[in-house]
């Protein structure tokens, strides 16, 4: 069997494989082996300059080609929106934090507060960090 007909099998199995994993990496090296049947069938290279040739294109393949590629295929990640953007913001807290009472200036808003841990107080004045929020609640710890 020429290794020209070896290299193209091979390119067409790991193009296959890729169809399964969908993270281009095995497409890039299907390349590879698509060029290095290319250069088998073109030129009376002994089986190691194939080889050569073989991992040259798929490195330069997954080097320069795949990054662009994932760029383009891949969604940008999304910002998180709504109650999850406030979580991890600093807060003022405006009237006293406690166990059942308390609220903190987020984003400009007025939100009502309590503490992550129940036996808390935060002083008016003082900044504290958004865990989480529950309802109409935001739920702060103190910033260190």
């Amino acid at each position: 069997m020429p290794a020209a007909l070896i290299w193209l099998i091979a390119a067409l199995v790991l193009a296959g494989a890729e169809a399964l994993t969908g993270d281009m990496f095995l497409l890039m090296l299907g390349g590879g082996a698509l060029a290095a049947a290319g250069t088998s069938w073109l030129t009376d290279w002994p089986i190691w300059a194939d080889g050569l040739v073989f991992l040259i294109v798929s490195v330069l393949l997954l080097s320069v080609v795949r990054p662009t590629l994932r760029r383009r295929l891949l969604p940008a990640k999304v910002p998180p929106l709504g109650i999850k953007a406030l979580e991890g913001k600093n807060a003022l807290v405006l009237d006293r934090v406690a166990r059942d009472e308390g609220q903190v200036k987020l984003d400009g808003q007025v939100w009502t507060a309590r503490p992550l841990n129940e036996g808390d107080v935060y002083e008016p004045g003082q900044s504290v960090t958004v865990v989480r929020i529950e309802g109409a609640t935001a739920v702060v710890f103190q910033n260190l």
